[in-house]
């Protein structure tokens, strides 16, 4: 991505701090370093290595990572000055801190988000009526996408329905499900390629799928986040896939899922359940645009599966983009006004005591209503495999 990005993002943030008189931010969360300066890794605390970036409002800014990771760090972080440390030496990441820490002012953390053996570190060393809470500002931040977010969230939506098309055509009668979860990394790994090879410029960034399929079938699909297995699919049983956390171009992400039969509906009950499912994505829909408050679109779907006589339902959806989980959510009591720009993971859904069908996609919020990034038939006749 173009540096240029980067350094508006970061003097935003800057001019936020100053507003919220705070001198220094302490930034942890690997999403949040990313979204800042393009610096990203792929252990981060995996392995107990805190990387922090360091943004003052009337100084450098700096990174603080890894040894290891210096020469990833070299190529792609858009910040001032990299301190690197190494494992065992000296006061490792804390070295630079006493300093910096001494100099500023209000200091500005993720309390929730950060690392607790740095938490316990900042608790340690700046009273508590001297550190605020910057994760309320970089989420407003990050609500709506610039142009550049949003061409990379839809060419995450070609490798999202890459991904389905091909887990559609891979499910079958004497099928191991993990054979499925195979096909789709393929089909979505190919895709990311050709589109990272032929639209950007960032050699570095992967395109393989990095996580593992969620999908059910038969007998467990009841289980929303049940993982691909060894299990052999049969037909007329239902097959449950969902790219909620394999859909990752680029670091953005999305929501993506369907729910299949394979060559018959057995249970003519699932028709039923599964039809409930779609008419509440498409009343969630029908609200859906600038303008509204998030609650009311999960109230249009949650009014349709309840007046269906099933139980109240998890949220209707979610904004994603570089993380799995961002502001709002579409949920009772968020009152936050959709705006333009936007990205929401739709879902429709109903739970039963031994079937639940679940459609979901991703959309951006227009200036008109909504723009579909993920696409896949959920007609009868495309659902049902032959």
């Amino acid at each position: 991505m173009d540096l240029t990005v980067f350094k508006i993002r970061l003097a935003k943030l800057k001019e936020k701090l100053r507003d919220n008189n705070i001198e220094t931010a302490i930034i942890t969360d690997e999403d949040n370093v990313y979204y800042l300066c393009g610096y990203y890794d792929y252990l981060h605390m995996d392995f107990g290595r805190p990387t922090l970036l360091i943004i003052s409002v009337d100084r450098e800014i700096l990174l603080i990572t890894p040894a290891i990771d210096l020469n990833t760090a070299q190529e792609a972080a858009c910040v001032d000055r990299i301190s690197a440390w190494n494992d065992g030496m000296g006061e490792e990441w804390r070295e630079e801190l006493p300093q910096i820490l001494q100099k500023s002012g209000r200091i500005a953390i993720e309390p929730d988000q950060m690392p607790p053996i740095v938490k316990r570190y900042i608790d340690q060393e700046v009273p508590s009526n001297q550190v605020a809470n910057v994760t309320p500002i970089l989420s407003t931040m990050r609500m709506v996408k610039s142009d550049e977010e949003l061409k990379i969230a839809r060419d995450a939506g070609k490798v999202a329905n890459a991904m389905m098309l091909a887990g559609r055509e891979a499910i079958g009668d004497g099928v191991a499900e993990y054979e499925v979860a195979i096909a789709t990394s393929n089909a979505g790994t190919k895709k990311a390629a050709e589109i990272l090879k032929n639209d950007y410029q960032d050699k570095f960034m992967s395109p393989n799928t990095h996580f593992l399929q969620i999908m059910a079938s038969g007998d467990t699909i009841t289980k929303t986040h049940h993982r691909a297995s060894t299990r052999v699919m049969r037909s007329g049983e239902p097959v449950f896939l969902c790219f909620c956390g394999m859909t990752n171009f680029h670091k953005f992400k999305l929501g993506f899922d369907r729910t299949f039969w394979i060559e018959s509906i057995l249970d003519k009950t699932q028709l039923q359940i599964y039809e409930v499912a779609v008419a509440s994505q498409r009343a969630a829909l029908n609200v859906l645009g600038p303008g509204v408050t998030a609650e009311s679109v999960h109230a249009a779907y949650a009014e349709v599966i309840q007046d269906a006589g099933f139980d109240y339902p998890f949220r209707c959806g979610r904004a994603t983009g570089f993380s799995f989980l961002e502001n709002p959510q579409l949920v009772t009591g968020d009152k936050t006004i959709l705006k333009p720009g936007m990205v929401f993971a739709v879902d429709g859904s109903v739970s039963g005591e031994t079937f639940r069908a679940q459609v979901g996609d991703s959309f951006i919020i227009t200036e008109n209503g909504w723009e579909a990034i993920t696409d896949h038939p959920k007609s009868i006749d495309h659902v049902v495999i032959s």
